[in-house]
């Protein structure tokens, strides 16, 4: 039925155009279809995490006394909660947001109890036959009443469309607010409105050229901003603030992390950006249109030859074992510092990484997500896993010394078969549920935090190296 439904519809929409005139006593609808925008000045403000701010400024021409106005074209997923409409000689007195949408469905749900008509076509010879129908239930399709005879509107090869006599009051053809206001006079005035509105947001996106034999690094930002709140914005100056602003009905979602975690060393430096209180700000250079379920994209940063150099990470688990060895992590150091280059805080994005190859031609190598990032920080970027540069963490013995105190002696085992050398973060997590300090090792280690042990490794070109570490352990 519900296939049936929907073809009865796509039949239907082409007929709201040619709908009889109403009779005389039937009043005209209250907003009916019109083309352009009733849209003003418009300022659209949109924020990291599904908000954003929307004030539009319209001239009302308004009588004095009681008067009841429309503001068509607000966004269809406004938060009728937060609207403010400031008028001058003139209160507020009621609001309602109407989102009941003009659409073949709607109409046709809207008909329920009205009679209709119903015109079928001759394949064979073009003739047009015409009846009236009423509409007695629409759930999953269309029944009708012909006549005294109960028939179910449905697709069967034959042309049939349905004309209706009016539009309901009650349908939109755009989404409307509509205010009731009490104005001490009467005239023109400009009339500023706001409101927040889902449906609107906005990422970064980088595309970074990294060039390992001169240690630089041409990197382009890119601002992606979608729209699905039902509503185009026309014309419309753009803030996008970097930060996710606090609410009160912040719903609980699961975003998984990315399985390479970034590493990041945060910055102390001050970005030459305009801040709005704790948010670093990205207006747009130009007035733009805003179209509904369109994603656009505007560039805003675009430097050249900025510090970077690769590397390689490996993380091993606690008593992680491997018999087979397992590939480093491929990564890509650069900072956001003024010395660098850079010169920039970076709002949160995805990173895709390109290098060129032997023919000159940039080649994609990996991509992560990066937070926001204050000016000033350095970021180690997973790309992928290598290739050439391997690990095999081997646990050699675990001996019970006494009481909760263990002794675990652990093997690393590097190989490279690179035509360079190369060095390798080796790092030991998993120390920090107990007291657990390196007692021996090879090679001198770092503790970075309570959890890790990291080990810088020069890896020899086509050959390898073994860091040895025996752990004293205390539950």
């Amino acid at each position: 039925m519900r296939a049936i439904w929907a073809g009865a519809v796509v039949l239907a929409w082409p007929l709201i155009a040619q709908a009889q005139q109403p009779p005389a006593t039937v009043p005209p609808p209250a907003a009916a279809p019109t083309a352009g925008s009733a849209q003003g000045d418009v300022s659209v403000a949109i924020y990291n995490n599904d908000v954003a701010l929307v004030q539009d400024v319209r001239t009302l021409t308004l009588a004095n006394g009681r008067v009841r106005q429309d503001f068509p074209d607000v966004s269809a997923q406004i938060r009728a909660e937060t609207v403010s409409l400031t008028v001058p000689d003139a209160t507020i007195v009621e609001q309602n947001f109407d989102f009941d949408l003009l659409s073949p469905s709607s109409l046709m749900e809207k008909a329920v109890g009205e009679t209709i008509t119903l015109v079928r076509t001759n394949p064979a010879t073009g003739a047009e036959t015409r009846e009236r129908a009423r509409v007695l239930a629409v759930n999953g399709g269309v029944v009708l009443d012909i006549a005294g005879r109960i028939e179910v509107l449905r697709d069967d090869g034959l042309p049939v469309r349905a004309v209706f006599d009016r539009v309901p009051d009650s349908l939109r053809a755009r989404p409307t607010l509509s205010v009731t206001l009490a104005s001490t006079r009467a005239g023109a005035r400009p009339a500023r409105l706001s409101y927040l509105s889902r449906g609107l947001g906005w990422s970064a996106d980088y595309v970074a050229l990294f060039d390992d034999k001169s240690g630089r690094i041409d990197v382009q930002g890119w601002v992606t901003l979608r729209n699905t709140s039902g509503t185009t914005f026309n014309n419309a100056r753009t803030l996008l603030v970097a930060g996710e602003v606090g609410g009160a009905d912040d719903g609980e979602t699961y975003q998984p992390r990315p399985r390479r975690a970034v590493r990041m060393q945060a910055g102390t430096e001050t970005s030459t950006r305009e801040q709005l209180g704790d948010f670093y700000l990205y207006p747009l250079a130009e007035r733009t249109t805003i179209a509904d379920k369109q994603t656009k994209q505007v560039s805003f940063l675009d430097v050249k030859g900025a510090s970077a150099s690769s590397g390689y990470r490996f993380e091993n688990a606690w008593l992680g074992s491997s018999e087979e060895p397992r590939s480093a992590q491929s990564v890509l150091r650069f900072a956001n510092s003024g010395a660098a280059g850079l010169g920039d805080a970076l709002p949160a994005g995805v990173v895709r990484v390109y290098v060129r190859d032997a023919r000159g031609q940039p080649q994609f190598i990996g991509e992560n997500r990066i937070d926001h990032t204050p000016q000033g920080s350095t970021i180690a970027l997973p790309t992928g896993d290598a290739f050439d540069v391997k690990v095999q963490p081997t646990t050699l013995s675990r001996t019970h010394i006494s009481g909760s105190r263990w002794r675990t002696q652990v093997r690393y085992r590097l190989t490279n078969a690179r035509a360079k050398a190369v060095t390798v973060d080796l790092v030991q997590n998993g120390l920090e549920w107990s007291d657990t300090r390196v007692i021996e090792e090879n090679r001198k280690s770092e503790r970075p935090n309570a959890n890790s042990a990291m080990w810088q490794v020069p890896v020899p070109a086509n050959g390898e190296a073994v860091v040895t570490a025996t752990f004293d352990t205390r539950y």
